[in-house]
């Protein structure tokens, strides 16, 4: 993230969401402190890729609000937020023909740049100039990844960022999280699994049955 600036912590306040006669939030309240990797974990379908999309007004709540160091999401301008709130999600959708194209869609950088961040996610040298349609799912959420830090959000929203990874792909992530944190900027991600989890979490909350819980601060 770029230096100097101060990095917002996300609160829900009483956000309610529901698809049909499901309640998938309830009243929920929450604050996902600054300078933290939080991560919510829960059962299938609970809810918590809608979770995400809320953060950065990719879905909206039936109720409630969502704040972003305490002004309302609904207030900002949508792509000023989704700028300094970069969601990752499981399925990108890649917009470009060529891997290095889709690096710089937010932000232009130099060629240096791109091979750096695409290293920083665990990709290989010269993969800029692959193209986007031959790609693996894996691949592609990575190259979703190196995109979103181009940017260089204050925070990262990560939906199951290691489901298509091999492990020594899921070190790299995992590396990033720290590092991305330890820079200043902070983490929201999903996952089903609890290694990764408790190897970057600072905190966890728990999404099932419509309320978010949160758990105790997590040991590493």
């Amino acid at each position: 993230m770029r230096q100097g600036r101060a990095v917002p912590s996300i609160v829900l306040d009483r956000v309610s969401l529901g698809h049909g006669a499901t309640s998938v939030l309830s009243e929920v309240d929450a604050t996902f402190a600054a300078d933290r990797c939080t991560a919510v974990v829960g059962p299938s379908g609970a809810g918590k890729t809608t979770l995400l999309r809320l953060l950065n007004r990719f879905g909206e709540p039936d109720s409630g609000r969502v704040l972003l160091d305490g002004t309302p999401v609904t207030e900002l301008d949508v792509l000023a937020l989704r700028r300094r709130v970069g969601l990752v999600p499981q399925r990108p959708t890649l917009l470009t023909e060529a891997v290095g194209e889709e690096v710089r869609v937010g932000r232009e950088v130099g060629a240096q740049r791109v091979e750096e961040l695409l290293s920083t996610v665990g990709l290989p040298d010269g993969f800029a100039g692959r193209r986007c349609a031959e790609l693996s799912g894996g691949e592609a959420q990575r190259v979703c990844l190196a995109r979103a830090l181009a940017v260089e959000p204050e925070v990262l929203l990560l939906d199951e960022p290691t489901s298509a990874l091999d492990g020594a792909s899921a070190v790299a992530i995992g590396k990033m999280i720290r590092a991305h944190v330890g820079s200043g900027g902070s983490v929201v991600l999903v996952s089903h699994d609890p290694g990764f989890v408790a190897e970057v979490a600072d905190e966890v909350w728990t999404l099932a049955g419509g309320r978010l819980t949160r758990g105790a601060e997590a040991g590493k």
